[in-house]
């Protein structure tokens, strides 16, 4: 390892916000970074040249130039995000070298795109049965992931969320009339959105509820088409936003609500129990180690079942205080952005001082 700090090259989606975040806490807690990225996105990030005609070659075509940059960055540790792409060629990349490789899980890489073909499993395979230590942010993740592979090195860290969030804890508990509900997660398959719009017509149209969904997502203009359709302008939207933004605005609501048909912890829940908002989510796996009936709602695939918890809101008398308090407690516990990070690092050097 090195003298005054520990080198660490990143493999990740430049796009994201997680790796903004991730990248922005290992530097902070004093770790050197290099990152390199398909995508473009972070400025000081490496953007790796796109070579070949077809999107699924990019990745493998990648691995040249990432021998490249671990000869010269010469990195204690690599730290690859997303099993199938980076994961894969990490391992492709550090062949014949000692330097581990500590894999983070993202969820469809392990619950979606193992189930695309033969192919994608097998990418996916091989990097879990090569990386010296694998991360995920729930424990119905790792499961997952072992019925692909059965790793022994892993550890449960949630993405979580920074202490500056708790500045926007609501300390209005009575609930909104209309009901103020937001909905995080962008216009795609897997999120369900228009399942939402579908169930809650009736309430919308009589102005019992307000729902805000985002302005953005593959299915958006699709998805404005039919929701306009279906209650005309009553549905709100807001655009993409830097981070401290959207949680200042989604502080102004009363209620998360998510019906994605596939999760593993979603950040953006975990932001809202920390900001207050009572989760509404739909009951999947992903999701129940974090929320049951006792400190939100859950619903099942049903327009009824949805429709029935809304209700349950609109009419009742408590202010949810205790609930709100057991979620903000339950995130200050475990899931700390900081402190995720931390033990993250503490994982890395231990597997640098391993393999010295």
């Amino acid at each position: 390892m090195s003298k005054d700090k520990l080198k660490i090259l990143l493999l990740s989606d430049a796009a994201s916000f997680h790796t903004e975040r991730f990248y922005a806490e290992l530097q902070n807690q004093g770790c050197e970074v290099l990152l390199a990225s398909l995508e473009k996105g972070i400025p000081d990030s490496v953007t790796l040249i796109k070579k070949g005609f077809v999107k699924q070659f990019y990745y493998r075509l990648a691995v040249k130039q990432i021998k490249f940059l671990i000869k010269n960055f010469k990195p204690d540790i690599i730290s690859a995000h997303f099993a199938s792409g980076y994961g894969h060629i990490a391992v492709l990349a550090k062949r014949n070298s000692n330097i581990p490789l500590a894999l983070n899980l993202w969820g469809s890489d392990i619950l979606i795109v193992p189930k695309k073909s033969i192919f994608h499993k097998q990418k996916t395979k091989y990097a879990l049965q090569n990386a010296q230590y694998v991360f995920a942010d729930s424990q119905y993740l790792i499961d997952s992931a072992k019925k692909i592979f059965p790793f022994n090195s892993c550890a449960v860290i949630p993405w979580g969320v920074e202490k500056n969030i708790f500045n926007l804890y609501k300390t209005n508990l009575r609930l909104s009339q209309p009901l103020k509900i937001i909905i995080p997660r962008a216009h795609e398959h897997v999120y369900n959105n228009l399942f939402i719009v579908k169930s809650l017509k009736d309430l919308i149209l009589a102005d019992k509820i307000k729902l805000r969904f985002p302005a953005f997502g593959s299915l958006y203009e699709s998805f404005k088409e039919e929701a306009t359709k279906l209650v005309g302008d009553k549905i709100q939207y807001y655009e993409k936003a830097e981070r401290q933004e959207f949680l200042k605005l989604a502080s102004e609501h009363d209620i998360y609500l998510s019906a994605s048909l596939s999760d593993s912890s979603p950040v953006s829940l975990i932001e809202a129990m920390a900001l207050g908002l009572i989760p509404v989510v739909m009951n999947i796996d992903g999701v129940k180690e974090w929320v049951s009936n006792k400190n939100g709602f859950l619903f099942e695939h049903e327009s009824a079942s949805l429709a029935t918890v809304i209700e349950k809101l609109l009419h009742a008398s408590q202010d949810f205080s205790q609930l709100r308090e057991t979620n903000k407690n339950k995130v200050l516990k475990s899931a700390l952005f900081e402190n995720n990070i931390a033990e993250q690092i503490l994982i890395f050097k231990s597997l640098v001082e391993i393999t010295k």
